[in-house]
């Protein structure tokens, strides 16, 4: 959370509810203009938390899609360098059973083959993606709606 606190959000707006209210025993009269003030000021104050923590959250995720991303562009480089050796031992291979021309045909295809059948599968996974969303946040502004709206009908 934004405060580092581990306190539910619920617990967190009934508290600065309460901290609204007059304490036990005042029992001053609040005129509708000031106590609609005190709503704007306490949603205000609620809607900038969740701001913030949306915003936290947001970038914990793009820090670690920054990291995973580039340990799998390294991957990929060593990998490419690899199956370009792989695919030089095959041509050479194929080579001593046909023309070297023949060979470097042959394997140019296969890889051809395998490019385009990772490139489907890839697409795929890509349309199955969903877009990030600060999903905590997202449920902590549902449970403060709901909590407010409770509030409203009491």
């Amino acid at each position: 959370m934004a405060t580092g606190t581990t306190e539910s959000r619920p617990t967190r707006f009934a508290r600065s509810v309460r901290s609204a209210r007059p304490a036990a025993g005042e029992h001053d009269h609040h005129s509708v203009g000031e106590l609609v003030g005190q709503a704007t000021e306490q949603l205000s104050l609620l809607v900038r938390q969740e701001v913030a923590l949306a915003k936290e959250e947001l970038a914990e995720k793009g820090r670690r899609a920054g990291r995973g991303g580039g340990l799998l562009g390294a991957a990929g480089a060593v990998a490419y360098v690899g199956f370009m050796t792989l695919a030089g031992a095959g041509v050479a291979a194929l080579s001593l059973v046909l023309d070297v021309w023949a060979a470097a045909l042959i394997v140019m295809a296969v890889l051809f083959v395998i490019a385009a059948v990772l490139a489907a599968v890839g697409r795929a996974q890509l349309r199955r993606a969903t877009p990030p969303r600060p999903e905590q946040a997202l449920r902590g502004v549902k449970a403060d709606m709901d909590e407010i709206k409770g509030r409203v009908r009491r």
